[in-house]
């Protein structure tokens, strides 16, 4: 678990896959790492923007492997749980250690999942709470902000000629004046 001043956002990975439309369909129709790559990538981005880390929890399908941490980004890591454990249990155990504190812990810690159950728990912890369609609406609204920052940036600035000429031209304008 990072430990420093950004918030963690823990997101049930299956149960945001099997909750979001576009990544069910991508599931079913192109496989499961497909759908955990879309995921991921649709996440790096929004981490980034709202000043997150986050770690995407993937329960391990039944595979007899140890758990496994992966960094995508400074600021996104993926977390395969044990063969024994499930992502609803890790996701427990993070939000436990935050609640009593044992370990340098985030000022805040998000879960995203629409399980019920896990919800309730992790509130119970002092986590916070987003269902899966929240998530996906914050990653949607913040794909549409950095977006139209990045327009504004390239725009000129000025509505006027002198404005887009380079510094040379705008000189020799200056001049005539």
């Amino acid at each position: 678990m990072p430990t420093s001043h950004y918030p963690l956002l823990l997101v049930d990975g299956y149960n945001i896959i099997g909750s979001w439309t576009c990544l069910k369909k991508t599931r079913d129709h192109h496989g499961l790492e497909l759908a955990r790559q879309e995921l991921i990538e649709a996440l790096i981005n929004y981490t980034a923007h709202q000043g997150f880390h986050t770690q995407v929890v993937f329960d391990s399908q039944y595979q007899k492997t140890p758990s496994s941490l992966e960094n995508h980004s400074p600021n996104l890591s993926i977390y395969f749980t044990a063969w024994t454990q499930t992502a609803d249990t890790y996701i427990e155990k993070v939000c436990a250690s935050f609640f009593r504190r044992i370990v340098p812990s985030p000022p805040r810690i998000i879960v995203a999942t629409s399980d019920r159950d896990q919800r309730l728990t992790v509130v119970g912890y002092g986590a916070e709470w987003m269902s899966a369609q929240g998530l996906a609406n914050d990653v949607e609204l913040s794909t549409r902000q950095v977006k139209q920052k990045q327009r504004s940036n390239q725009r000129t600035p000025g509505r006027f000629l002198f404005n887009c000429l380079d510094s040379k031209s705008q000189e020799r304008l200056a001049q005539w004046r």
